[in-house]
C-alpha cells in the first residue's frame, strides 16, 4: 500500500495527520478507509485508547508501526504517543440540514473550538468562505479532538458562489450592526448561520443579506470572540429545539 513520506505537514501536502488516540480513534471510526498507517511510540503500548486502536487496525488491516522518531519528526507536542497518516478527502454538505457559515475564518484555535461546539449542539454541516483556515492542519484536528471526522464540510470561493447554490435557504448574518437581537430571531428552516472573520466580522454588504442578527453585550468590550460568539448562536438555536 502507498504510504507517504513523513515530515512536517505542509497545506501542499494530499495528506496529514491525526494526533492523540482519540483524534485516531475518530479518525477510524468515520474515514478508516483514507488511513494509511498508524504510527505509534513504545512509551504509549498498553494504554487502553492504544489497544483499542491497535484492535481496530488488525480488524480492518491497516499497517501499524512502532516509531517514536518519525512521530517526533512530525508532532507539535512532546507527549504525542500516536499518529494516524491519512489521505485528505473531499467532503460535501447536506442539502437539506442547516449551515454553519464561516466568512474567512483564520484562527485554527478558534475554527477547532467551533467544530466541536457545533458537534456538540447538533450541526454537522459546515461552509467555509475562502480566504479560509486548512481545515486538515493538524492542529485544526487536534483541538477538535477529532469532531472534525463527524461533520460534513466545503469550501466556497466567495460567498456569492454559496449563496447560488443554496438560494432557498434562510440566511442569518451575525452582525455588531444586526437588525435584531437574536433572542427575537425566529430562525426558520432550512437555515444558514453567517459568522464573519475573527478581526473584521461582516462587511455592511451582509445586511442585504436575510435577516441581519446581533448578539447583546455589555459596552465594556467591541465584540465577542469569533467562537464565542458562534457557541452562542448555536446554544440559542438548540435550547429551542430549533
Amino acid at each position: 500500500m502507498y504510504s507517504p513520506k513523513i515530515k512536517r505537514y505542509q497545506k501542499k501536502f494530499e495528506y496529514s495527520y491525526a494526533f492523540g488516540a482519540y483524534p485516531v480513534l475518530d479518525l477510524l471510526k468515520y474515514h478508516s478507509e483514507k488511513v494509511y498507517t498508524i504510527l505509534l511510540k513504545k512509551e504509549g503500548l498498553g494504554s487502553e485508547g492504544v489497544s483499542e486502536i491497535e484492535s481496530i487496525c488488525k480488524e480492518k488491516g491497516i499497517n501499524i508501526e512502532i516509531n517514536g522518531r518519525l512521530i517526533d519528526k512530525v508532532a507539535v507536542k512532546e507527549n504525542t504517543y500516536v499518529v494516524a497518516v491519512f489521505k485528505k478527502y473531499e467532503s460535501k454538505v447536506s442539502e437539506q440540514e442547516n449551515h454553519l457559515v464561516l466568512v474567512n475564518p483564520s484562527n485554527m484555535g478558534n475554527i477547532g473550538t467551533i467544530i466541536r461546539t457545533m458537534l456538540g449542539f447538533g450541526f454537522k454541516d459546515l461552509i467555509l468562505i475562502k480566504p479560509a483556515v486548512d481545515i486538515f492542519d493538524p492542529l485544526v484536528i487536534r483541538s477538535t479532538m477529532g469532531a472534525l471526522f463527524s461533520i460534513r464540510f466545503e469550501y466556497f470561493e466567495n460567498i456569492s458562489e454559496y449563496l447560488e447554490r443554496f438560494p432557498n435557504y434562510n440566511k442569518y448574518p451575525f452582525m455588531l450592526n444586526g437588525a435584531k437581537d437574536i433572542k427575537d430571531v425566529k430562525f426558520v428552516k432550512p437555515y444558514s448561520l453567517i459568522q464573519g472573520n475573527e478581526s473584521t466580522g461582516l462587511d455592511d454588504s451582509y445586511l442585504n443579506i436575510g435577516q441581519s442578527v446581533y448578539i447583546p453585550h455589555s459596552k465594556d468590550i467591541d465584540s465577542l470572540n469569533l467562537s464565542v460568539a458562534t457557541s452562542i448562536s448555536l446554544w440559542e438555536i438548540f435550547k429551542r429545539g430549533s
